[in-house]
């Protein structure tokens, strides 16, 4: 793509250079009116030039500046200055609109790095083609407020990050800067139509629930069920580590190995996985205990309401033997402070399982691109990246 192609520019000289294409050019139009002042066919005295290289779109993969020598007037209605418009430039950037727009659009899809090697231009001319670019996207995003939304943190570039989602229609909503209820408390508030959010899902993390019940308080919150009924697992593993300490170093090794069958629903296993199953089960009677503890727990997410849920934990925590309360500590403290939000689970059957997914996808993303800012992955993600 050369020069020629631009409506508004005359080519005067072309040449190859060790730095690539220099193209000389000029106006192809005289002002027709006065940019100061807005008079039309104004009388207008030359005013001496500039000499500017705008960027353009590789030519045969070599790097393309445009030379132009620009005329200033003086404007003799007004008696002001200004230089000829280039309407093919970007005064910003100084490159050439299309150069602008190809980097606006792929630098949502690719690195930094391989665009401003593509372009011949430094890391920096993308960077802040893309800022301004995202800051225009942001100003014109028009947020719809989710009837059910997801709350979730996500740990990437040093820090714990909010990720807000509509799990309803399974789109990203945004992703906060951290994860504090300060932020959460402020971003709700900037929120159109809060009343409207009927359900919010969300982990055991005390600071969400605090900002959705300060910020709107009729939301009913729901706690995701994976985040409980993986502590069931995690019991187990607990209960397995400590047998694990005694026994010699072979048993020790296919113990490790065998974790994953202990973690599974009964009903998942195949029949050699069973046996396995059975096998250490036998042997050890804590773990047989701490194994069919897991699986009555999960039986209680079969529950019709939360009134047989309820009913059916109260009998289950009471099965519990005394020397493994501590293992399944954790479970009993959850029910006991987010009884609630467990229960509504059963009532309304949300989870957070895409926000979940979407947390996996950011991670990739940041993967792909080592060394984005927060701006920049964000970006990413709301505007370039399918989620819904």
């Amino acid at each position: 793509m050369g020069i020629l192609d631009l409506p508004n520019l005359i080519a005067e000289h072309q040449e190859l250079t060790d730095r690539g294409y220099e193209i000389t050019a000029k106006s192809a139009y005289e002002p027709d009116f006065c940019p100061l002042c807005g008079t039309v066919k104004p009388i207008l005295s030359k005013f001496g030039k500039r000499r500017q290289t705008f960027m353009d779109l590789p030519i045969h993969g070599e790097r393309v500046g445009v030379l132009i020598n620009r005329q200033r007037y003086r404007c003799k209605d007004c008696c002001g200055a200004f230089y000829e418009l280039l309407q093919d430039m970007d005064e910003n950037h100084l490159c050439t609109r299309r150069f602008k727009e190809y980097v606006e659009l792929q630098s949502l899809k690719r690195t930094f790095k391989s665009l401003a090697e593509e372009l011949g231009v430094t890391e920096g001319t993308i960077r802040n083609i893309f800022n301004r670019f995202v800051d225009a996207l942001d100003g014109a995003r028009e947020l719809k407020t989710p009837e059910w939304m997801g709350i979730d943190e996500i740990h990437i570039l040093g820090k714990p990050r909010g990720v807000i989602t509509n799990v309803k229609s399974n789109a990203l909503v945004d992703l906060l800067i951290n994860r504090n209820k300060e932020t959460v408390v402020h971003y709700l508030r900037q929120m159109r139509d809060t009343q409207d959010i009927q359900i919010v899902t969300m982990d055991m993390w005390n600071p969400y629930r605090q900002a959705v019940r300060e910020v709107i308080p009729d939301a009913e919150i729901v706690v995701d069920k994976f985040h409980i009924v993986r502590m069931g697992n995690q019991a187990v593993e607990d209960i397995r580590k400590t047998i694990r300490k005694g026994l010699d170093t072979k048993e020790r090794r296919q113990l490790k190995n065998d974790r994953f069958i202990l973690l599974k629903r009964r009903k998942d296993l195949n029949a050699s996985q069973q046996i396995i199953l059975d096998s250490w089960t036998g042997n050890f009677p804590e773990l047989r205990q701490a194994y069919e503890l897991k699986e009555s727990f999960y039986d209680i997410w079969d529950s019709n309401d939360a009134k047989e849920a309820s009913e059916r934990y109260n009998e289950w925590q009471k099965t519990i033997p005394s020397a493994m309360r501590s293992a399944f500590s954790d479970v009993t403290s959850a029910y006991r402070n987010w009884n609630r939000e467990i229960n509504n689970y059963f009532t309304y059957r949300a989870t957070n399982a895409y926000t979940e997914s979407m947390n996996n996808l950011i991670r990739a993303v940041n993967r792909m691109g080592r060394g984005y800012s927060f701006k920049a992955l964000r970006a990413k993600m709301l505007f370039d990246t399918p989620h819904g």
